[in-house]
């Protein structure tokens, strides 16, 4: 399909609904309820239309749904909507009690992450939003993946890939992830970290900024006070750096102390900041931007958000949970695909 007759019509965005002890089927029901979500896109669950017809019921939501059996094509029915589509797996057991980790789980999420990259895959989807998932039920249910992340480089062969964030007011992306903090060190290489640069400017082109500004957040206190707190800076970010922005033409600076990049970014100097760990990039984005900002995986061959959020074990079942990040990650993945779409 041509650029062209991609932006005549509304994207198709398949929603996982993550584990379905958690909040994430409550947050799809509710996001697809949103009008805003149904004037935007093309919904479509995929889950378990049996359990999802329950929470519906026992949330009030009610709307009608149509259903598609795994295994058989969407586009017919995408074709001409008139409601928002389950793709049906049926893979939820009768019972399972709420807010625990479940090997079944585990399996059951996996399972619809793996449906709605095949989904992609065939041209029946434009793009995946995702709803939480819990890493100790998916170990149990038998993926060794640490997130959705690796998860979905791996069933699409992708080798350079990454975590980002994206909020009103901050953009950051991630060196490393699931990585205890003692290891973190280990993995600030000159290599990777030009690769991320790289990756991190090639993707943000494509979502619409012509010539993206990016900082690199430093590892160590003081970007390292010149190796009196640490040498990483200096031996390897420096150089990568240097050679991105030399060898590269990438308009990259750094490493910037880590105190202050992330306000300085969002007052608007830089476009997006690189974070060195998890908790370095995460606590901002949250800080400013909770119920808002949106995780984007960078280098996949399709569009994928999700939500900033967990599964929230504690409320799951109660009708509480805010479905405000999904319904961002959803507009979100809907404006990628429009961006995209003008290549």
């Amino acid at each position: 399909m041509t650029g062209n007759e991609a932006a005549g019509r509304k994207p198709r965005i398949g929603i996982t609904i993550g584990d379905p002890s958690g909040i994430g089927p409550e947050v799809s029901l509710k996001a697809v309820s949103n009008e805003e979500v149904l004037a935007a896109c093309l919904p479509v669950l995929i889950g378990d239309a049996r359990y999802l017809r329950h929470w519906s019921s026992v949330f009030g939501l009610a709307p009608g749904y149509e259903i598609v059996d795994v295994g058989n094509p969407l586009l017919p029915l995408l074709n001409a909507p008139s409601s928002p589509v389950i793709y049906n797996l049926a893979n939820i057991p009768d019972s399972i009690p709420m807010g625990q980790e479940q090997a079944v789980c585990g399996r059951s999420a996996a399972q619809f992450i793996e449906a709605a990259v095949s989904l992609c895959q065939s041209g029946q989807l434009d793009a995946i939003t995702t709803a939480p998932i819990n890493k100790k039920s998916l170990h149990l249910g038998g993926y060794p993946f640490p997130g959705h992340t690796e998860f979905l480089a791996a069933l699409t062969g992708t080798d350079e890939f990454a975590m980002s964030f994206i909020s009103p007011g901050l953009r950051v992306a991630l060196l490393t992830t699931h990585v205890p903090l003692k290891e973190v060190s280990s993995y600030v290489k000159k290599a990777e970290l030009e690769k991320l640069i790289r990756l991190v400017h090639r993707e943000f082109v494509r979502y619409g900024i012509e010539r993206p500004r990016i900082a690199v957040a430093a590892l160590n206190p003081h970007g390292g006070e010149g190796t009196l707190f640490g040498f990483e800076e200096a031996s390897e970010m420096v150089p990568a750096i240097e050679a991105c922005r030399n060898q590269h033409g990438i308009e990259v600076s750094g490493p910037h102390s880590g105190d202050t990049i992330f306000l300085r970014a969002s007052r608007g100097e830089f476009d997006i900041v690189l974070s060195c760990y998890h908790d370095q990039g995460l606590i901002p984005i949250k800080c400013l931007s909770f119920g808002e900002a949106v995780n984007v995986t960078l280098g996949l061959p399709f569009i994928r958000t999700s939500v900033d959020h967990g599964t929230a074990f504690d409320i799951a079942g109660q009708g509480k949970a805010d479905p405000s990040s999904m319904v961002a990650a959803i507009k979100l993945a809907v404006e990628l695909f429009h961006q995209r779409t003008k290549e």
